[in-house]
């Protein structure tokens, strides 16, 4: 009886304890749902007044932002939303397959000993404050990376994006986009790395006892086997870069326009920077402009993540 009984008692409080891990995973899953919800009633409410304000107001602060280079809210931020997907494209361009790379070094290639130190090392660069990224860009990146922009613009001119003279010092998207490279490579990387590992040992001996190289064996077994991870790494680093605002403020030099001259100076912004450089010296109203644009940077956010989501389930299939 007192065997019968404890057992009785032993499932009675495992029940409670899953009831409890219930409830507290369903109320972080709410918390998740009603911080996203808060934020954005927040930044909708802010920018209400230039929703539903006085619009003679709204165009007078927009042009007071802009030198008169705008005159309604989709003038303002049309070149900030192309400048800021300029800037994060670029640098996830230039990271991806960087990080890929060193990604599979890590997991496949390098001894444990080295792999282990490459580990620690990426994982201290995810962890540097961005203003620090923001001061190396600006002190030593700027006037040390201008000779091969200036070679870049000689030889490849003829490419639109890379169309000369380039500018000195190059304040420009193409060394703001290696800035952010650096920056978004410890998460494309760790996350890649850490799928790369998780690739069945049997679909790699598998491949490797049928006579494919090393390479050959990544090719068919690992890359298909983290491709869905691949790409919510560098969803996840594409956000960063969406809203990186230090380094992008420090090195970039600002611009209002649609421009695509990565090595060109004064043709492009981010939403993230202008908020930052605009906000000490603005009043109620052109606050209420400023999150109206930090709306849209949210919403953009939003659907790329919504993208990547989609992605990833059909990279899954």
């Amino acid at each position: 009886m007192s065997s019968a009984s404890n057992s009785a008692t032993t499932a009675a409080g495992g029940k409670t304890a899953d009831k409890v891990f219930k409830g507290v995973a369903y109320a972080c899953g709410i918390l998740i749902l009603v911080t996203l919800a808060a934020v954005a009633l927040f930044l909708l409410f802010r920018a209400w007044p230039l929703i539903g304000g006085d619009q003679a107001q709204n165009v007078a602060a927009i042009e007071s932002f802009t030198g008169n280079k705008a005159h309604n809210f989709w003038q303002f931020v049309g070149p900030l939303m192309f400048g800021t997907v300029l800037v994060a494209a670029s640098a996830l361009i230039v990271s991806f397959f960087i990080s890929v790379g060193i990604a599979l070094f890590i997991s496949h290639y390098a001894p444990k000993r080295l792999a282990t130190a490459l580990s620690y090392v990426i994982d201290l660069l995810a962890a540097i404050p961005s203003v620090i990224y923001g001061l190396w860009g600006g002190i030593v990146l700027v006037p040390a990376v201008y000779p091969f922009w200036n070679w870049v613009a000689t030889y490849f001119g003829w490419i639109p994006i890379f169309a000369g003279p380039a500018a000195n010092p190059p304040r420009t998207v193409a060394t703001v986009a290696l800035v952010l490279a650096v920056m978004i490579l410890p998460i494309i990387t760790s996350l890649s790395r850490d799928i790369f590992l998780q690739t069945p040992r049997l679909q790699e001996e598998a491949a490797l006892a049928l006579g494919a190289t090393r390479w050959e064996m990544i090719k068919l077994a690992v890359l298909p086997f983290g491709r869905s991870g691949m790409v919510s790494a560098s969803m996840l680093g594409l956000g960063r870069a969406l809203g990186e605002t230090m380094a992008v403020l420090m090195i970039l030099s600002p611009g209002l326009t649609y421009s695509a001259h990565l090595l060109q100076a004064s043709k492009n912004q981010t939403i993230a920077a202008n908020i930052a450089s605009q906000y000490p010296e603005a009043n109620a109203l052109g606050v209420s402009i400023l999150i109206g644009t930090g709306l849209v940077l949210f919403l953009i956010t939003f659907l790329v993540n919504f993208i990547a989501r989609k992605i990833v389930e059909k990279a899954s299939v």
